[in-house]
């Protein structure tokens, strides 16, 4: 007679099985709720009635973002989009423009002095139907313990970067509410994969984490929200236990995503992914490749006229900027090469999508090195000493791809996450002046700047999937005066493909080491941070008299920032200048 009884294999492969399904249940229960409320807003003009339904509404999206996000990022990203066009741009024949149609547009419609229920219904509407097509076709039972880490991983990232700054609830700044929403169903993902813990410690250290976090998240408001203490806090800690559960759980990641699965703190070297940003495996980056990289970067006798090299235009000194307001020759100047590892498009316009791909281009272009990648090899070729050093250094001849490999290796070095911000956040120092963390508070929430330029790298790369490095139409004048302003005739991302849309579009850069990298803006239009920081207190481009932008994505509205608070907003960004630089940090300010 045949057993009807599991084997023992059979026993554990359902164990596993069943928290996914019980995982996908509560899921599409919450997309069900959610969805209902959608439709409530679809079928009302009561405006009390449609607030009530989209904060109903709204809670529930937070509930299924640590599941919607990672298992279908694309559609999260259109449900949580800003309230702005959605260009993409292909090739010349292929640029697609849509209009927002999130959560975000219809919280700014709602909320709206005189709101247009006619759009709010079709807004509605498209919310709705986009919410019962995921019902309908998801799929979460294949998720493995390894992805259910790396979903609380991104939601744990999320929440410090993009959660409590306002970046999605633009009018009602509900970010703290949301996050404890997000973090309590991140706390039962946790807890449907029980059996995993073999550590009855880790299980409970959640849970007392989880409580803290929740309750520090719901003691004060918006604007008074200490975020300095609740990354220091709490993010890291959680990040700590969330590396010690995937050591308990026995897990073995396989492949590393922009977030290192060692990461044990958000403002650390070791946080990010190089990889992932290089879309190859290039580190670890060893000493020998960065001083056969920094020599190229050096050497000018590499360009036609033997006059210039990549440091003539990223000098050391000036955190590899030019300090010109106009590189010489060009419409724009020199932006810093620190941490430009992690985005997702280089040049102002990104033009290129790779570094690799921006030194091709530099070294083109007839107003820089005036040359091509094939020259430009073969001049090296003839140097015995540099054959030498790529022979032992990439095990290889000299050519194209090396030399482009070599360059981009040294750039991706200039990362040092050791700036007095690094090391007080991450306990190593104790020196940050009150000025200084109420600067960041704000930064990361009145001053909406982190809606912008997002932790932990300070640029336009969004967090935590960093896919994307966002580009803004702020408005930035040709001159610097407060009234009366006309735009710079600088383009932007238009000279490329020619989309209306995308006049004055300029990449979102690093902010880290700011305090050296004067003059600001593409146009270097301001001289000082407090420059700056007026100009974005005032409402960019249409506070100081540029009106007739459409496409501004800064939003118009003034900041109505005090002085003392734009004292601390410079305060706090000049905490971001690495050790290597604080010798001409301190000259340049004292």
């Amino acid at each position: 007679m045949i057993s009807c009884k599991p084997t023992t294999t059979e026993y554990v492969e359902k164990i596993n099985l069943e928290p996914s399904i019980d995982l996908q249940k509560v899921y599409v229960n919450d997309l069900q709720k959610c969805a209902n409320y959608m439709e409530h807003i679809s079928n009302t003009s009561n405006t009390d009635s449609l607030e009530f339904y989209f904060k109903k509404a709204r809670t529930e999206f937070k509930k299924i973002e640590p599941i919607l996000s990672f298992h279908d990022l694309n559609n999260y990203n259109f449900l949580n989009a800003p309230n702005i066009l959605k260009v993409e741009e292909e090739d010349l024949t292929d640029v697609k423009i849509n209009k927002a149609s999130s959560f975000q547009t219809l919280e700014e419609d709602i909320f709206n002095d005189y709101p247009d229920v006619t759009a709010i219904h079709k807004t509605a509407h498209k919310i709705h139907a986009r919410l019962k097509f995921i019902h309908r076709n998801t799929n979460i039972e294949y998720l493995k313990p390894y992805h259910i880490l790396w979903m609380v991983l991104k939601q744990l990232v999320r929440t410090a970067t993009t959660g409590v700054t306002g970046f999605d609830s633009p009018v009602l700044e509900n970010s703290l509410m949301d996050a404890v929403t997000a973090f309590a169903k991140a706390e039962q993902i946790l807890d449907l994969y029980e059996y995993k813990f073999s550590n009855n410690d880790l299980k409970t250290a959640w849970k007392s984490k989880f409580n803290k976090a929740e309750d520090f998240l719901t003691s004060t408001n918006f604007n008074e929200f200490n975020r300095y203490e609740f990354i220091k806090k709490h993010i890291d800690p959680l990040l700590v236990l969330w590396v010690e559960t995937a050591q308990d759980w026995n897990v073995h990641f396989p492949l590393q995503l922009a977030i290192n699965n060692d990461a044990t703190s958000l403002f650390s070297k070791e946080a990010l992914t190089l990889d992932f940003f290089a879309g190859k495996n290039v580190s670890p980056i060893n000493e020998e490749q960065i001083k056969l990289g920094k020599r190229l970067f050096n050497d000018k006798n590499l360009s036609s006229s033997q006059s210039i090299s990549c440091a003539s235009c990223h000098k050391l000194d000036l955190a590899f900027t030019d300090g010109l307001k106009k590189s010489k020759g060009l419409n724009r100047n020199s932006p810093s090469l620190t941490y430009s590892a992690y985005q997702q498009g280089f040049f102002y316009d990104k033009r290129a999508g790779s570094l690799e791909g921006q030194i091709v281009s530099v070294i083109n272009n007839s107003k820089e090195f005036h040359s091509d990648l094939k020259s430009f090899a073969s001049s090296i070729d003839q140097d015995s000493s540099y054959i030498k050093e790529f022979d032992k250094v990439y095990e290889t001849t000299i050519d194209q791809n090396s030399i482009r490999l070599a360059i981009a290796n040294y750039v991706r070095s200039l990362n040092y996450w050791n700036s007095k911000w690094d090391r007080n956040i991450r306990n190593e120092l104790n020196t940050l002046t009150a000025s200084e963390i109420n600067g960041f508070n704000l930064f990361n929430g009145k001053a909406k700047c982190a809606t912008c330029h997002f932790a932990p790298v300070f640029n336009g790369t969004v967090p935590p999937d960093f896919v994307d490095t966002e580009m803004e139409h702020l408005g930035v004048p040709v001159s610097a005066v407060t009234t009366n302003a006309t735009i710079d005739p600088d383009l932007g991302r238009f000279e490329l493909f020619k989309t209306e849309s995308r006049k004055h579009f300029f990449k979102t850069p690093s902010i880290r080491n700011i305090a050296l990298t004067s003059p600001y803006m593409h146009n270097g239009v301001y001289k000082t941070l407090e420059e700056v920081v007026e100009f974005y207190n005032l409402g960019g481009g249409y506070g100081i008299g540029i009106i007739d932008q459409e496409f501004q994505t800064l939003p118009a509205d003034p900041l109505n920032l005090t002085d003392q608070e734009k004292t601390d907003l410079v305060n706090f960004m000049k905490t971001l200048t690495d050790e290597e630089f604080l010798d001409v940090s301190n000259k340049m300010y004292n």
